[in-house]
């Protein structure tokens, strides 16, 4: 059989497919804008209420490479509406939810967000021909930032004018016509090209444990104390996990996640560099948004309300559109791995500028705009290496690997961003709530060095590269 035995795609497949990535951003905006509201409405601290965040990328992390092995499987369709049928539950639980520990159950459910954009692409690739997805997984890769952009601002708003459960309600509502666009335009399955495989059960227990393991490990060691017995435990149960999952991974015939694929350079480098820019992205976007919500007696905080601070991330969503825009136009001409390092550097020279002068609207504006730019480079770029150096039956399982790095790398993120401004807690009226212009400005300094770090191996990739094939 050929690709014209699968059922043909319909007109208005790619926009449907595009439409339903958008929940990952949607549902994805309810996150660290809300932190301090969900405080308030459950009655619990602000550093409790980060576990909101915490848990929805546990659950993503585990879940994602399960659902990219699934997404090469014949049942592609119907993996992307369980999935969206779960997240939508998760919504109405969070919207209802009558107390903190409800709540935290309807965030872990809306944790397979983070699967949705692996298995859009998998159904890309699948339907169209070469030439036609490239452009497509492009676009579905930086769905999210560019969504970003337009959920944060719709956040902010109905949390403004209702509360934070209308917020969650709309979410509901919009991943239900997500569900309606897959249903009506996604051909249905099985698809008979797809192969019939058994699913490597001990793979997915290895890595989940492995991956849960590690970003508790990330997110609440600080609180722990770094050399307490449960935080050494949960590292050694992570590493154990995941170096057993390797060696599982390489004598099975049919595991999880690829490893031999992986490995080759293309696919390394999109995935070296997904950690690298997932860590200076949540720092940047985790701190800028406290900035602009901090009191002005912070000495740092600019004291936007919550219902124009959703627009502080405007900017992102016009810098990723451009620069896909602009990828898409110039893929032809130049080799996908050049945008890499573009993308680094774009986002190096935004967290400079937020390091330098981050007390400032405009400041915080442009840096958004750029971290959008860069974002949308970089990250329209990884699929489409990972794309050209796979198979079509492994190509689920290979983008969804490299989302979990994206998610691991937020991780570390929100764990470095944390453990720094933890470190220098405020002395005025404000009590330790916030932190001090001190600690905000060596946060966004970790996130230039980390940024920094990923554009020189990448420049020296890139020149060695070179260097061998003259």
């Amino acid at each position: 059989m050929t690709r014209t035995d699968r059922a043909a795609a319909p007109r208005w497949f790619v926009q449907g497919l595009i439409y339903a990535a958008l929940t990952s951003s949607i549902v994805s905006s309810l996150g660290m804008l809300l932190v301090p509201s969900v405080a308030t409405e459950f009655g619990v601290t602000v550093s409790t209420a980060q576990w909101m965040l915490t848990i929805n990328l546990l659950v993503g992390a585990v879940a994602t490479p399960i659902m990219g092995r699934l997404a090469d499987g014949p049942h592609t369709r119907r993996l992307l509406l369980i999935s969206l049928s779960v997240i939508f539950v998760g919504s109405l639980v969070a919207a209802t939810a009558p107390n903190f520990a409800v709540f935290l159950l309807g965030r872990g459910l809306q944790g397979l967000l983070y699967g949705t954009v692996p298995v859009t692409i998998a159904l890309a690739r699948r339907h169209l021909t070469y030439t036609q997805s490239q452009p497509a997984i492009s676009t579905l890769s930086v769905t999210v930032s560019v969504g970003m952009g337009l959920g944060y601002p719709l956040t902010g708003i109905l949390a403004a004018m209702f509360d934070l459960r209308a917020a969650f309600a709309f979410a509901a509502v919009f991943v239900a016509t997500a569900a309606v666009a897959v249903w009506k335009l996604v051909p249905a399955g099985p698809d008979p090209l797809a192969p019939r495989v058994p699913f490597d059960v001990g793979g997915a227990a290895l890595l989940g444990v492995g991956l849960a393991a590690l970003l508790l490990w990330i997110s609440e060691a600080q609180t722990w104390g770094w050399t307490s017995l449960t935080a050494i435990l949960t590292l050694v149960v992570a590493v154990f996990s995941l170096i057993n999952w390797a060696v599982h991974s390489v004598h099975t015939l049919h595991p999880l996640v690829n490893l031999r694929v992986i490995r080759t350079p293309e696919v390394l480098l999109a995935n070296a560099t997904a950690i690298g820019l997932g860590t200076s992205m949540y720092i940047g976007l985790s701190i800028a948004s406290l900035v602009a919500q901090a009191p002005s007696a912070t000495g740092f905080g600019l004291a936007v309300p919550l219902m124009w601070a959703g627009f502080m991330m405007a900017p992102l969503s016009m810098g990723s559109l451009a620069a896909n825009r602009a990828v898409r136009a110039l893929s032809t001409r130049v080799d996908m791995a050049m945008f890499l390092p573009v993308g680094a550097a774009v986002m190096t020279v935004a967290s400079v500028l937020l390091w330098l002068t981050h007390s400032n609207f405009w400041t915080l504006a442009v840096g958004m705009f750029l971290f959008g730019v860069g974002i949308g480079s970089g990250y329209a770029a990884m699929p489409a290496l990972i794309a050209r150096s796979v198979a079509v039956e492994q190509l689920g399982s290979a983008v969804s690997f490299n989302q979990v790095l994206r998610t691991v790398g937020g991780a570390v993120g929100a764990a470095v961003s944390a453990a720094v401004l933890a470190a220098h807690p405020s002395e005025t009226a404000l009590g330790a709530a916030y932190s001090t212009d001190a600690g905000i400005t060596m946060a966004f300094g970790v996130g230039v060095v980390c940024c920094a770090a990923v554009l020189v191996a990448l420049v020296v990739h890139a020149v060695t590269t070179r260097g061998a094939k003259n």
